[in-house]
This record gives C-alpha cells, structure tokens and sequence, in this order.
C-alpha cells in the first residue's frame, strides 16, 4: 500500500487545525466547538476551573464560563448529553443514536462492579422517582454515598448509575457539577430516540468523527478517541475512506482525514495556552509523546513527595510545540504558577509565550496579578519573571 510521507511538524500542525488549536479562533461558540471535537471529556477536579470549560478556553480564548455551561446544557436542538466515549465526555446530542452499540454492551454486560442487594428494586424506585418528579440530582433521589470515602456509593446511586450505562437514563445537564437524571423520552429529541442505526454504521460514525478531530492517527489512536474494541476498529478501518500515511518516526501505520489534508495548515496562525490534562489532545498521553515528544503524566493522584510537576499541572501550547508545564492555583485575586518547567531549549519565543499564556489565563479567572513560584530548569526562573512582567497588560 502507497502511504502518502508526512514529516512529524506536518503531522502535528494537521492535529494541531483539527483540534481547533491552529487557525483562527474557532467561531460559533462552545457549542461549535463541541461539535469539532465530537467529545469533552469531564472530570471532578478543579483548579482554575473545571476541564471541560478549559478546553473551550484553550481554542475560544477567554468566553464566558457562564455561556460554557449553556451551550453544553442548552438542551434540543443544539444541546449535549453525557455519557462514556474515550472516558466520561459531553457529546453532542446529534450523536445519541451512535452511542446504541455502547447501551447494549453494558446491558449485556449485565451490571456494574458495584453491588445491589436487590437491582430489579433499587432500579425500579429510581424510574418511579423520575417519572413522578421529574429530573433528580443523586443527592435529590435519596443520596449518592453510604457514608464513606467517596466511591462508597449508595445503592441508589449505584442503580441511576447502571441506568444510565444503560440508556434507560439519561444526563443532559449538570447542576452544581452534579448529573442531573432524566428519562430518555423527555430528554431526548423523539427523531433521535427512534432512529434505528446499525452497530456497525454506529461506529463507523464515531470513527469517522474521530479521524476528523485528530487529523492524523494511528488505528490505536482512533480506538482510543471514542473507545471503540480494537477488533472492530481494525475491521471497519478500511470503509472509512481514510487516506494512508505515513509519519516520520511513528512505527504504526496511519490515516489522515482527507478534509483536513486537503485544507492543509499553510499560513495558519499560531496561538499560546493552557490546556487540561483531560484535553483531547493530550488525553492519549502515548499520542502526545509521539506528536511533540513531549511525556506528560497527571499528578494530581500521585502522593504528594513523589510529584515532579505538581498537582495539576497544564501542559504549555506555544506555536505547534508542547514547550512545558505550569502547576496553578489561585490565592485571593493573585493567579499563583507553583511550578513552571520548561523543555529543554527553551528560547526567547518560549520565555514569550509563557507570559502571555499566565495572564491571559488569569484574567479568565478573574485575577488581576500573576506569581511565579518555582522554576525549572533553575537558571530559566530570570527570563520567566521578565516575560511574565513584559506580558502584564
């Protein structure tokens, strides 16, 4: 087979636009972003704000996190439902009929790891609860945890939970970071609830989705992007109409979307940011190495005398580089860097980059100061603290 030769700058730019992190901002708000993306994923941790936010702030630029929140829960025609793609993501609602193949295998599965004493009862009092009363938080249905560490839920959270691996519920909105449970048939467009996809059409869509969000990719690539079985990514790869490369030091064959070939990344304007660790394009952790050469593990889960880059520590976007890590947090209105480390060679662009990305960030948050804390490399911390002050608006 004739691969098409990318060299890896090439092949990264390209994921880089597809990401809707090279170009000019991405119009349309959140909620065209969210359909670039095809997944963002959430998580509880928040430090400057809430990663599903971040990701639209690293390619919209400091919105409001007020209209962040409204486009994902906006609800039908343009709104989002929740549920597991690469992890636990908001997708767009247009999508629920591509999720079915996913439904069914977690029925078939037959139940969660948790324990119910009785499911057939726990999961019937949550359907009775939601159709008396309309959407219910955990906490609104009865509690969400027995009273222990908190994956020591109770047995109602436990049965919304499967319900909701299972599609006979539904999340479409958050409330205080907490899901809000509702049935499929108030929640869900009727058009979109009754449109039968087969599986294998089902993935091939998501698939598709994938290829177009990340450019470039490998088939493990594609299977980790929207959490698809290796057999069947293997299987369905060759109807995609993908074209085939290869890239430069990558040992995997590869495919690239040909929309985003075809568009190419000539020209297109750069951009500094901070971006999550559950950013979609540094959430497959060996992809990143492979696109920027750039090793990047989250820490926030590590005991606290074996962190090396702190606790929540964003990776630095400069240009079409991954160039280092800022560990933040806030004190009072001062945006607080704990910790900056820099990539070796790090240069006056960097030095640049990294001033305008902490006070751009600040300033989303709402700080009206900027402090470094720690550097490394240790001889870097003079031209950090001098970019940071040049940068101050």
């Amino acid at each position: 087979m004739n691969r098409e030769p990318l060299s890896l700058r090439e092949a990264r730019r390209l994921a880089l636009m597809a990401q809707g992190l090279l170009g000019p901002r991405l119009t349309g708000g959140p909620s065209s972003m969210l359909r670039r993306l095809r997944a963002v994923q959430i998580d509880t941790i928040s430090v400057l704000a809430r990663s599903h936010e971040l990701v639209a702030y690293a390619r919209l630029g400091p919105v409001s996190r007020t209209s962040i929140e409204a486009a994902y829960w906006a609800g039908p025609p343009f709104g989002a439902f929740e549920y597991w793609s690469h992890a636990a993501c908001v997708l767009p609602m247009e999508d629920w009929p591509y999720y079915g193949f996913k439904r069914r295998e977690r029925r078939e599965r037959g139940r969660r790891w948790h324990h119910l004493d009785d499911a057939e009862k726990a999961c019937g009092g949550v359907l009775d609860r939601l159709r008396a009363d309309g959407p219910l938080t955990a906490n609104g249905l009865g509690g969400a945890k027995r009273g222990g560490p908190w994956w020591d839920w109770s047995e109602t959270k436990i049965a919304v939970e499967w319900l909701l691996d299972i599609g006979d519920v539904v999340c479409v909105q958050r409330r205080g970071f907490q899901r809000v449970y509702d049935l499929p048939d108030r929640a869900i467009p009727s058009e979109l609830l009754a449109a039968s996809v087969p599986a294998d059409e089902q993935m091939r869509s998501l698939m598709t989705q994938a290829s177009n969000a990340l450019g470039v990719a490998t088939a493990a690539d594609l299977r980790a992007y929207c959490g698809i079985k290796a057999d069947a990514v293997t299987r369905l790869l060759p109807d995609l109409g993908l074209v085939p490369v290869s890239v430069q030091s990558w040992t995997a064959p590869a495919w690239g979307a040909p929309a985003v070939l075809e568009a190419g990344t000539r020209g297109l304007r750069s951009r500094s940011t901070l971006l999550s660790p559950f950013d979609s394009l540094v959430w497959e952790r060996d992809r990143a190495e492979r696109l920027f050469g750039f090793r990047y593990r989250l820490e926030a889960y590590t005991p606290r005398a074996k962190r090396v880059h702190g606790y929540f520590s964003m990776p630095l976007l400069a240009g079409d580089q991954l160039v280092g890590r800022v560990d933040p947090g806030r004190e009072g209105t001062t945006f607080v860097a704990k910790g900056v480390h820099l990539e070796p060679g790090a240069g006056e662009a960097t030095f640049a980059a990294l001033g305008r990305a902490l006070w751009t960030a600040a300033s989303w948050v709402g700080s009206d100061d900027v402090r470094v804390d720690w550097v490394t490399p240790e001889d870097a911390r003079i031209k950090v603290l001098e970019a940071v002050r040049s940068a101050q608006p």
